[in-house]
């Protein structure tokens, strides 16, 4: 096995919670409206600091995917999956795109933005 380089974005960035390795920007955002298997995810068009797993079909919300389980290289967390294959043809888009579960992210304020919101809705109250 080689040695692990970690690539450090700048900007407004999305860390793994448990170790803050970056692995992605706000920029790469391509959808928030996205279910996880626990809870509110965003598709993104780029991911960094990963390794992935095996390849498996599973069957989402939205049809029958190949993907593949994606950890994070610094703490060896899963972080999501990245779309390997989508059968249905209205799912094309996705391929090679990977998504992150929200409750597994830090945001780029330094908080998970469900968190964010929730503590901006109570300022405005």
């Amino acid at each position: 096995m080689g040695r692990v380089f970690i690539v450090d974005l700048e900007g407004q960035v999305y860390s793994c919670k448990h170790c803050n390795t970056h692995l992605t920007k706000e920029q790469d955002i391509m959808s928030k409206s996205f279910q996880g298997r626990y809870g509110q995810a965003y598709l993104f068009n780029n991911v960094v600091n990963i390794s992935i797993g095996d390849e498996e079909d599973r069957m989402l919300i939205t049809g029958l995917h190949t993907v593949t389980d994606i950890f994070c290289v610094g703490c060896g967390s899963n972080v999501g999956w990245k779309y390997v294959t989508a059968h249905n043809i209205n799912q094309k888009y996705k391929e090679g795109k990977s998504v992150l579960e929200l409750y597994k992210i830090v945001g780029p304020y330094d908080c998970n933005d469900l968190v964010c919101q929730e503590i901006s809705r109570l300022e405005i109250e």
